[in-house]
């Protein structure tokens, strides 16, 4: 149930998903930044805290090589109930979003998105691949690669310092020193 699936891809980038309004959008438009993905909910317990830090999050870092890709997902106690262009106007009123609100998502199980099958097969937990729960987090390279996955109780503020370190690593080119700082985020 939870076990890894093996995907052909190698990078987030491979994918081609769809924006809120039914758009294709080929992901490899977001090379050479680091990203933040996250499954998204409207009616969560923690919507608020995680949609105030990621919008706090990109504000900060937007200019700096960051994106965050936000995908809705209503498989957790039915918590995105809406249309799709519904999470999208949420996310952009309610929280003032300027990342992608892309189309609704299913994260787990045989009808998952192909690219949610490839981060959870890039980076399971102990437990198994499967997402536990909305607002699950996966940080990833500029060259598209999962670096690390976080869980709903880590708010996006409590990643910061690796995703300023992945940020460092596009100024700094993959030196020693960003190494360093990258294994305590790992």
């Amino acid at each position: 149930m939870g076990a890894s699936v093996s995907v052909p891809e190698r990078s987030v980038h491979q994918f081609t998903v769809k924006d809120s309004s039914g758009k294709d959008v080929n992901l490899s438009i977001y090379q050479g930044k680091v990203l933040l993905l996250v499954n998204v909910a409207s009616k969560c317990g923690f919507t608020e805290s995680n949609y105030t830090q990621l919008t706090e999050l990109y504000r900060k870092y937007k200019d700096q090589g960051f994106e965050i890709l936000a995908f809705p997902c209503n498989q957790f106690l039915y918590q995105e109930p809406g249309t799709s262009q519904e999470a999208h106007e949420f996310a952009c009123t309610r929280f003032q979003a300027e990342y992608p609100v892309f189309q609704k998502v299913r994260v787990n199980g045989q009808n998952a998105a192909p690219l949610y099958k490839f981060l959870k097969a890039s980076k399971p937990t102990f437990l198994g691949s499967r997402i536990k729960w909305n607002f699950t987090k996966f940080l990833v390279s500029k060259d598209g690669i999962v670096i690390d996955r976080y869980g709903t109780m880590a708010t996006p503020l409590s990643i910061e310092v690796c995703i300023h370190s992945l940020r460092i690593q596009i100024v700094l080119s993959y030196t020693i020193i960003c190494d360093v700082g990258f294994m305590f985020c790992g």
